[in-house]
């Protein structure tokens, strides 16, 4: 019978064995890193004047604080989001090449 001492062995062997990325240790450092990223990637919109592409037709979206950044996340998400949507349709069974 496995008694607690060799349960967290195995726990421990299993999460060293793991890639650094995915073990439980690391996860509040890589939250830290992420947000200081994106810290650094906002802190120069206080100092760049932004010069709005549309602004004879009156859109100044582009110009408004942060817009390359969540312009960013945007695009990406919706790639991933197409990305998804075209590998339902484009897929192969699981069978596809043993035939």
């Amino acid at each position: 019978m496995n008694n607690p001492t060799d349960q967290t062995k195995e726990n421990n062997t299993s999460e060293k064995s793991k890639h650094w990325l995915y073990r439980s240790e690391n996860l509040p450092k890589l939250w830290a890193i992420q947000i200081a990223v994106l810290v650094l990637a906002l802190i120069p919109e206080f100092f760049i004047h932004h010069h709005p592409h549309f602004e004879d037709s009156g859109v100044t979206i582009d110009a408004s604080f942060g817009f390359y950044a969540w312009y960013g996340f945007l695009a990406c998400a919706g790639m991933v989001a197409l990305a998804k949507i075209l590998g339902i349709f484009l897929k192969r069974k699981d069978d596809y090449y043993d035939g």
